[in-house]
């Protein structure tokens, strides 16, 4: 008589692995690009911008950066904005940082590294001129602040990137 191994339950094992593992398992996602929107309001209408206040950033279709239309490196993208943002000069339309705007539009043939790349310089440098404004007036870093403090700072100096629609350019 030949000894045997019964096998009739083995894929039934199988799948009780399986779905433990299907459901035991996280699935990675990409969290994109995090950007709280405010609500869509048809009616609103958008107040009336001085020009001199807004800074145009495009990027083309062979991901070359021009700041107010000029060809300019990516490295050179932050300090242009921190001292376009900081402006105190008459003849270039001076007022308080809050009333700077950073106008983003891209071609549809840009690289997402490239938007990415600039969207973050952007970026950077509202974090810089916050890490800068918070040392001077609290001495310390803006992460040390308080929420109040920091809320404080992001009122005198507020991120405002408006991103146009993409074109062809």
């Amino acid at each position: 008589m030949e000894a045997t191994v019964n096998a009739g339950s083995m894929a039934d094992i199988a799948f009780l692995l399986l779905i433990f593992f299907l459901v035991t398992t996280t699935i990675l996602s990409d969290a994109g690009i995090l950007v709280k929107l405010p609500p869509w309001d048809e009616s609103a209408v958008p107040p009336p911008v001085n020009e001199l206040n807004v800074f145009t950033v495009k990027i083309n279709a062979n991901d070359q950066l021009l700041a107010e239309g000029d060809i300019i490196p990516l490295r050179q993208l932050r300090e242009t904005t921190k001292a376009f943002i900081m402006n105190q000069d008459p003849s270039k339309g001076a007022t308080k940082p809050n009333k700077r705007v950073i106008s983003l539009q891209n071609d549809r043939s840009t690289s997402y590294q490239t938007y990415l790349e600039v969207y973050n310089e952007l970026k950077e440098a509202y974090n810089e001129l916050w890490e800068e404004h918070a040392t001077q007036t609290f001495g310390k870093g803006f992460e040390d602040l308080a929420k109040a403090q920091q809320k404080s700072i992001r009122m005198e100096i507020p991120m405002i990137i408006s991103e146009a629609e993409p074109t062809v350019f």
